[in-house]
């Protein structure tokens, strides 16, 4: 049996979190607080408690889901639901130009929910402080996994608002009041970059309970942030300088994760999406999740839950994230094999003759195609909610069967106990491939990108109907060195990251750390508006959309200590 690290601590009986008001004064209450805590098994349980906090999002306050902030806003997928007016906040969303710091769900509920993993973790660290290593051998080594959990926290924040108040364990209530977000973007950075750090020095390669960071992890985390970081912004989001420094070091970060051995691709890519094989050689770092544990309604993950298709009779609702067609499009192939790369959006994708990538099948439900690798139940139109508004595409990479054993439903919502991957290694080899392209060395990614589509080729074997056929025409190839320029390997290297995260929620990301979020989503508006009418207003203005704003709630509290971000 898997040795899961949140089956060992039962993690409700060490402490109990209610809700507050304002982030900054949140504090965990419940059975024990730090002051209590003397033995070495009570502050373990501290250390799990802050590894359960990265995965205490929810529906309209997430913190690993980007459906909303990274896939909704992107041109990957529409709102969904039934109609605009169905949580009108992603609505406001994906049009940017609604969007306001007095937003009191998603973009509040989201900065508090996260200041709340971080107040776990300073908690965690506060209390394992207070133990000698004779005491407790493993000091360091928890030490260093609470700091790859604040890290994970922070480093999220910064993606979503950028100009975030950053405190360690050492901070009194006094001083977190008197802490504002006015740090430089370099600044801010390299502070979540000492965490991850931190953690390379004192993780072992491997742990004996699953879902306990690693050097590894560590070392890949880093790299990411390095990767953003190496784009550098003014003060108004404009990529101004790409810094190659950085980017050396995401390159001999994941070399280290690479050449470690420890990980590899999935034979198939739907082996990232199933809970039968969770936790397997791709996966670097997951939020790990559980059903039948004895509890109430499980450990589960309900992020998701309004994502299912609301026709099918075995779910009922709710149809939120459905597949645009930009992204549907994206995925056609020209006869080499490779993408449309300029001629992809001139028309809707015919299916029926076409030629796609099969990665489409892994991400997008489709009339009369498998959905979820369920051949009896072919995706059928009428599961849809709102067509006329969203179309009849609908998205499935992080939705399970009614038949899995990981799928709960908890009255008319969906929750699911898959692990929810926050680092892969088919990430790890696309980020080094990014950093060679912008480093001039162009040839060194080829092969890497390569072994990403080399894998979208294979992946077929869960996509045939009953009768053998596929509903798709799947032809997906290589890329030859012949032409393979820095300029035409830096267009392959983003569409392969479209494709191969498409509708997990990192294109919005994507696409501000490259310096083009302006020009691609204002072109994907104009284009989409002309069938979808309820974006008729909507707008992408740079140096405002590129993050969220600071809640007004935050900056009231703190008596204007916080600054908004620019255009608010």
């Amino acid at each position: 049996m898997k040795k899961k690290l949140f089956s060992t601590i039962f993690i409700s009986g060490i402490l109990a979190f209610s809700s507050c008001e304002n982030a900054l004064d949140y504090t965990p209450t419940g059975v024990l607080s730090s002051s209590d805590l003397t033995s070495p098994t009570a502050i373990d349980g501290l250390v799990t408690s802050a590894y359960a906090a990265i995965g205490n999002g929810d529906m309209i306050g997430p913190i690993y889901s980007n459906w909303v902030y990274g896939s909704v806003r992107s041109d990957d997928t529409y709102k969904g639901g039934g109609g605009t007016g169905d949580v009108g906040e992603i609505d406001a969303l994906e049009h940017y130009n609604l969007v306001t710091p007095t937003m009191g769900a998603f973009v509040t509920r989201t900065w508090q929910n996260l200041f709340k993993s971080i107040s776990r973790c300073n908690v965690a660290l506060r209390a394992v402080n207070t133990l000698t290593e004779a005491n407790f051998p493993n000091k360091k080594i928890r030490l260093a996994e609470l700091r790859f959990l604040r890290a994970h926290s922070y480093f999220t924040m910064k993606l979503l608002y950028k100009n975030i108040p950053i405190f360690d364990e050492t901070a009194t209530e006094a001083d977190i009041l008197k802490v504002s977000n006015t740090l430089t973007n370099e600044e801010s950075w390299n502070k979540i970059a000492a965490d991850f750090q931190f953690a390379i020095d004192n993780l072992p390669t491997s742990q004996a309970e699953l879902g306990r960071a690693n050097k590894l992890s560590a070392q890949a985390y880093l790299a990411k942030l390095r990767l953003y970081q190496a784009y550098e912004q003014d003060s108004n989001h404009k990529v101004t300088n790409i810094n190659k420094g950085r980017l050396q070091e995401v390159v001999t970060l994941t070399q280290a994760v690479i050449s470690s051995g420890k990980y590899s691709l999935s034979k198939d890519i739907a082996d990232n999406f199933l809970p039968e094989t969770e936790n397997g050689p791709e996966s670097i770092f997951a939020i790990q999740f559980t059903v039948n544990d004895g509890t109430t309604a499980g450990r589960m993950s309900y992020e998701d839950g309004l994502n299912y298709p609301h026709g099918a009779p075995q779910y009922g609702c709710c149809g939120f994230h459905a597949g645009s067609q930009n992204l549907v499009n994206a995925h056609t192939t020209d006869a080499n094999g490779l993408p449309n790369f300029d001629t992809f959006n001139n028309k809707p994708a015919d299916l029926a003759t076409q030629t796609v990538d099969p990665r489409l099948d892994h991400t997008v439900g489709i009339d009369g195609h498998v959905y979820k690798y369920d051949n009896t139940k072919l995706f059928s139109n009428s599961w849809v909610r709102d067509p006329g508004v969203y179309g009849n595409f609908h998205t499935m990479r992080f939705q399970q069967l009614a038949t899995s054993g990981s799928y709960f439903k908890l009255g008319p919502f969906m929750g699911t106990a898959k692990n929810y991957d926050i680092l892969r290694y088919d990430d790890v080899l696309l980020m080094q491939a990014e950093a060679y392209i912008q480093l001039g060395q162009p040839a060194n990614a080829l092969p890497l990108i390569n072994q990403i589509r080399e894998r979208a080729a294979a992946s077929t074997g869960r996509l045939k109907k009953l009768d053998g056929t596929f509903a798709s025409k799947y032809n997906v190839k290589p890329y030859s060195a012949t032409g393979w320029t820095q300029e035409f390997a830096f267009k392959a290297l983003q569409w392969e990251r479209r494709l191969e995260f498409a509708t997990e929620g990192s294109r919005f990301f994507d696409l501000v750390r490259w310096g083009i979020a302006e020009p691609t989503l204002n072109a994907y508006i104009a284009k989409e508006k002309v069938s979808r009418t309820y974006l008729a207003t909507a707008k992408f203005t740079a140096g405002r959309d590129e993050y969220l704003p600071i809640p007004q709630a935050e900056i009231t509290f703190t008596n204007g200590l916080y600054k908004q971000n620019p255009g608010y």
